[in-house]
Formats: C-alpha cells, structure tokens, sequence
C-alpha cells in the first residue's frame, strides 16, 4: 500500500519531563482511516501540529505527503472578511464542486457568503469542502462532525468513508461509536 503518513519513534512533550509522545510511530496509507481517541490533554491535536511540522520533534521522523486539515473549529478556518468562495479558490480548484456540494448538503449560494453569515454546521461542512478539493494524500479530522446534527454528520461521514480510497485519514475524535464505524484501525492516547 502507498503510505501517506510515517510516524516513526516519536518523542515530543511541552517540556523535556512530561512527554506526551515516547516513541510514537504510527502510518497511514491511502485508503486507509485511522481514528485517534483519547482524553482531552492526551495530545490528539498535538499529533496533528507535529505532522504539520508546527511543532519540533524531542526526536524520531514524520514523513507526510500532500495533507490537508479539517479543523474542529471551522470559524478559525476562514478569513472573516472573506466569501468562503474566494478562500476556497484561494487553495484549490473548484473541479467537482458539485458532487461535493451535493453529498454535503450545502448549497452554491452559500458559499458566496462571509464566514459569520453561515451556522456553524454550515461552516464546517464549507471547511470539508475545502479540504477535499484539495485533493490531499492526507487528510486530517479534527472533530470534524461536532459542529453538525446527527442525521447530516452520518451523511458527511458516509461521504468521508466513500472518499477514502483516494487517501489516507486521520481522524481525532471523542466518539468512540464513530471511530469503530469508520476506521480501519483505532489507536488511543
């Protein structure tokens, strides 16, 4: 299988005597969804800045392909004085924006929106949206359906699911249930 992540022997903590990471390895290949469970404080989206190399390792290597982000906050993720469609062709081409639309139950006319304009389960949809057109190898779930209502976040992880042959994910969440449902392998932390 085509790796997209490597993770190998990871040390990393806030300070030198409490590691979070002692010797971490973990890889994702494409096609794959590892989920990531744990205590709030356990490091879940540490993991997530030290592969986006926002943090510097204590020791060990990441080796990560293309990766995109969904951010459980989806109001961080977008410019504030911006249409979320200008942001979007910010980063990727709008190539298959239908499908996408379509499968997040989002509407085109939402997307020539501010930010604030939007729910906050619209947004993160909108922030999905995004990552996806990017066509990552990679692509990084921070709680990426807490924000939405039960009937939708099934339907958005059901396109998540379907989407995963054409990369790897990693997947933070709280909901174990979800975890199960979705990921090939469940690690906790």
């Amino acid at each position: 299988m085509d790796k997209v992540l490597e993770i190998n022997n990871v040390c990393f903590g806030y300070s030198k005597e409490t590691l979070l990471f002692d010797d971490f390895s973990l890889d994702v290949s494409r096609g794959e969804i590892k989920a990531i469970v744990g205590e709030s404080g356990a490091g879940k989206s540490t993991l997530f800045d030290l592969v986006l190399k926002n943090l510097k390792l204590f020791s060990g290597e990441i080796k990560v392909a293309t990766c995109s982000q969904v951010f459980q906050d989806p109001y961080s993720s977008f410019h504030p004085s911006y249409t979320l469609i200008n942001q979007i062709e910010d980063v990727t081409s709008t190539n298959g924006i239908e499908s996408y639309l379509e499968s997040l139950k989002l509407e085109y006319k939402l997307l020539l929106q501010l930010p604030h304009e939007l729910s906050g389960g619209q947004l993160q949809r909108a922030s999905i949206l995004r990552a996806m057109l990017m066509k990552p190898d990679l692509l990084l779930l921070d709680e990426p359906t807490s924000a939405l209502d039960n009937v939708v976040q099934l339907d958005v992880m059901r396109m998540l699911v379907n989407k995963a042959d054409e990369m790897g994910m990693l997947l933070i969440t709280h909901d174990m249930d979800l975890a199960s449902w979705c990921a090939d392998e469940v690690i906790t932390i």
